[in-house]
């Protein structure tokens, strides 16, 4: 039977604020920057059919794993980073942007690689086009990174791996167990058809789309639930959490099934929101909330940053209200 979660925890939130400013997050996977071009539009260009924009603006902004521990450092809790950029001014910006943003790093630097960026062209709060510049980090990077992981766990209370399918998660089965081994609950934002890689992690947070890539089509939510917990048991998982965008959110444990609606007002941008549920998740299980109080505290950040442009994050302020 699905449980629906409606009200808000019973904890004081003078001492979950409280808590959250000793909570420890490591968040590691596929950092990148996004970069924003904002314009105007009023003509075509008379050398192929395709709109001109006249750049007004620009903004750079945390991505990747990096908006996950953005977020997480928002909210007031302690994150560190974990990822690899390449030696360019593109690597120097986002580890910049992530000391403005109250972050710790570890930004390994390649020099073999460029910086992975995505550059979105927008003319009146519209995108126009997206471009992307991305590779692969080397192997030799990744195994120094994976030594760095090891010793830095237990100065953390919590794991995130966020992975957005661009190498930097190559060791994530090493560092599933790492972690499981020093006691540290994992959560993982997963990419890709195969979720084989991420077996024995505390939690998966696939989006709909990305669960159905993997679990296939489903008739009703009797055969949602029974896909869900099946894939949870399969791949030895404490739990399961699949956003469902207009839907909300559903938690599926050996315990049950508990599900949240939308608590979005107006949805403008949901490009970060999965990073604000998986960093406000990371920060809540590490204040001490327990995994469905954990989900309602995500919710409703999630609901709040889809009603601003870009890649966003949500404040204590707009949290605690």
């Amino acid at each position: 039977m699905t449980q629906s979660v409606v009200s808000d925890s019973a904890v004081d939130q003078a001492d979950l604020r409280e808590a959250m400013r000793h909570a420890r997050v490591l968040v590691v996977g596929d950092v990148m920057l996004d970069r924003y071009w904002f314009g105007d539009v009023k003509r075509i260009s008379p050398e192929a059919p395709v709109p001109v924009a006249h750049i007004r603006k620009t903004e750079e902004r945390a991505g990747g794993a990096a908006n996950v521990a953005r977020n997480i450092a928002a909210l007031g809790g302690k994150a560190t980073l974990l990822g690899v950029v390449g030696q360019d001014e593109a690597g120097e910006t986002l580890e910049r942007l992530m000391h403005e943003d109250g972050v710790s790093t570890s930004l390994y630097r390649d020099p073999n690689i460029a910086t992975t960026v995505k550059l979105r062209v927008l003319a009146r709060q519209q995108q126009l086009l997206r471009i992307d510049f991305e590779e692969s980090p080397g192997y030799e990077i990744l195994a120094s990174k994976l030594d760095d992981f090891c010793r830095m766990l237990p100065d953390h209370d919590v794991v995130i791996l966020s992975d957005y399918g661009k190498g930097g998660l190559h060791h994530v089965f090493d560092m599933i167990a790492a972690a499981r081994n020093a006691g540290k609950p994992v959560l993982i934002d997963p990419k890709g058809d195969d979720y084989s890689r991420y077996r024995g992690a505390t939690l998966l947070t696939p989006n709909r789309s990305e669960f159905r890539q993997v679990a296939g089509e489903w008739r009703d939510e009797a055969d949602l639930v029974a896909k869900a917990q099946s894939m949870r048991e399969h791949l030895d998982l404490d739990a399961l959490l699949v956003t469902r965008s207009e839907e909300g959110m559903t938690l599926f444990r050996k315990q049950g099934v508990a599900h949240m609606p939308t608590v979005a007002r107006e949805v403008f941008d949901v490009s970060g929101a999965g990073d604000t549920v998986i960093g406000t998740l990371g920060l809540m299980l590490a204040a001490g909330q327990d995994l469905p109080d954990a989900m309602l505290w995500a919710n409703r950040a999630a609901g709040i940053v889809v009603g601003k442009l870009g890649t966003a994050v949500c404040n204590p302020d707009e949290l605690f209200v």
